[in-house]
């Protein structure tokens, strides 16, 4: 029976401390080895085994669940009000899902809990999330190279003698390659060493992928908070409002950022950014994190690539962007794709922009501020409605046709572009590796507005002794505000009023939360299901092929 390599064959003296102290090296050095062992093999099964949609259902379902444990164990602000357990759970969900929908206020929770949000936000948010899963790309193929360097590559006999020649061989130059009657050299070895070295590119290229992606995650967070937290410390009104709130401008400057990159949407404050309205120039650093962190992150990230290109000259970057497709990173895209997406982004936001500003210029809400405010804060507005869901107007203030067209960008998803040309051949390799079963599943699932009727209905179900008893807060068009919102994982809320309240409660109290703050126990569960579906509609964007409307 052949001993195991971790364990010596003779057993040590007892009374030899120098053998004691090897024998726990070796048993430490063989711990090692089989956690790293462990964790290759969860890596492995994650990468082949398991559809990445499990995968990040229970990401987000874990994640959400230890980020409620953590809320719960750390205390409130104000022992004065406690949230229940379903709000705490819901917060946790809304950080994790970076959807900003919320059921108790803001600076209800103390410094401690902001710091959990800010970390469920920061590992909740795309951005990191398709980082982790460049990780289980990249230990996908270093499994595949590892397999393929145990056996030679080229084997070839020439005039009788079995030679083996591997690429690995030709490229240090130790040995040449045979050449045939007329001097040329051999096509099929070169085939073989061309394919390898394709290959071991591609590998290289997801490797610096993903330091790619985590230096751009870094430099935007700690660029930001500083900005950020500079404004805070050289602006008066800035700074006077996180003390009247008593919050760190640390604390709100790294929060913030983070909420913001993610398009999250979440702030410190129980008023959101309404509080900041006048502040134009933290306005104007917080737009760029908006554009980077969602809509616009995959034009950046190439864009970031071409310059890496150019500054560095290494292979790499020039196959990530001659080969966007085959490295199959669903947030690197095509030049012509990119140019298409960034002009589809910026144009909705002019068609936003101009309605918000031919409705909305002499709103209350913007009251008190000069024109260039009002266009900074006009501009803030309209591109918080593609994702991020910061706000500086009061949403049941606005016009309904606004409304209208802030619902329609909360529903499209982040890469919507319009592209006039034929996309049909840019993800072949991935459909042509689709399974028949998988095909046959998206053919039966429902469309996304298929989903968001039934998620309407439900609500409707659960809360209509409310619709009864209180129309004008609870009404379809509200509902339909908050559960759109939800799924776009944007945070938008037209709140709750009493001063709407057909019988008026005698302690009713406007609070600075969602509306669905008021909703039940039921009424929130359903909408923590959109939430979760909203942040997992890549997964479903294709269902709804089975119905045909001619």
């Amino acid at each position: 029976m052949k001993k195991l390599a971790c364990f010596p064959k003779k057993p040590v003296d007892d009374l030899n401390p120098v053998g004691d102290f090897n024998h726990s090296s070796t048993k430490l050095s063989c711990s090692q080895r089989s956690l790293r062992g462990l964790f290759s093999s969860l890596l492995y099964f994650l990468a082949f085994q398991v559809s990445p949609f499990w995968i990040q259902l229970s990401y987000f379902t874990t994640l959400s669940f230890l980020g409620y444990l953590a809320l719960k164990v750390s205390k409130p602000r104000t022992t004065s009000f406690m949230p229940s357990d379903i709000d705490m759970f819901f917060t946790s969900v809304s950080s994790s899902t970076v959807s900003s929908m919320s059921t108790v206020e803001m600076e209800v929770f103390s410094h401690t809990q902001l710091v959990i949000m800010t970390t469920l936000m920061l590992v909740g948010g795309e951005v990191f999330t398709s980082m982790l899963g460049l990780q289980l790309m990249w230990s996908k193929y270093t499994r595949k190279a590892n397999r393929e360097n145990r056996v030679e590559l080229v084997s070839i006999d020439y005039n009788s003698s079995n030679s083996r020649i591997s690429s690995v061989q030709v490229e240090l130059g130790l040995v040449t390659l045979p050449q045939a009657q007329n001097d040329q050299p051999c096509p099929t070895i070169e085939k073989e060493i061309e394919a390898s070295h394709g290959e071991h590119l591609k590998y290289q290229s997801i490797k610096c992928l993903g330091y790619v992606v985590l230096f751009y995650l870094l430099v935007v967070h700690v660029v930001g908070s500083a900005m950020v937290a500079l404004y805070l410390n050289l602006v008066p009104s800035a700074k006077e409002v996180l003390k009247n709130k008593d919050l760190r401008i640390l604390t709100f400057s790294v929060f913030t950022v983070v909420s913001t990159f993610s398009n999250c949407g979440f702030i410190p404050t129980n008023e959101n950014m309404v509080v900041f309205k006048k502040n134009s120039g933290l306005l104007l650093v917080l737009i760029p994190l908006l554009l980077v962190g969602n809509t616009l992150f995959a034009p950046s990230l190439r864009f970031v690539i071409w310059v890496m290109a150019k500054i560095t000259k290494r292979a790499e970057f020039n196959y990530m962007l001659k080969n966007s497709e085959g490295i199959a990173y669903d947030h690197l895209l095509p030049g012509l794709y990119s140019c298409l997406l960034a002009i589809t982004v910026f144009g909705f936001i002019f068609v936003q922009f101009l309605l918000l500003c031919f409705m909305e210029w002499n709103s209350g809400d913007l009251a008190g501020l000069n024109p260039y405010q009002k266009i900074v804060g006009m501009l803030f507005q309209t591109i918080n409605s593609r994702h991020a869901g910061e706000s500086i107007f009061d949403l049941s203030n606005i016009s309904s046709a606004v409304l209208v067209l802030f619902v329609l960008m909360m529903y499209l998803p982040p890469q919507t572009s319009f592209l006039p040309i034929n996309s049909g051949d840019q993800k072949t390799s991935q459909k042509g590796e689709r399974k028949t079963k998988k095909k046959y599943v998206e053919h039966i699932l429902l469309s996304q507005l298929s989903y968001l009727v039934i998620f309407v209905i439900l609500i409707c179900i659960t809360e209509r002794e409310k619709m009864k008893e209180d129309p004008l807060n609870f009404n379809v068009l509200n509902i339909t505000i908050e559960i759109v919102s939800a799924y776009g994982n944007v945070g938008f809320s037209t709140g709750y009023h009493c001063g709407l309240q057909l019988k008026p409660e005698p302690h009713c109290k406007d609070l600075c939360y969602g509306f669905v703050g008021r909703w039940s126990s039921a009424g929130k569960f359903v909408l923590m299901l959109v939430m979760f579906f909203g942040r997992l509609k890549k997964f479903s964007m294709q269902g709804g092929r089975a119905w045909k409307l001619d």
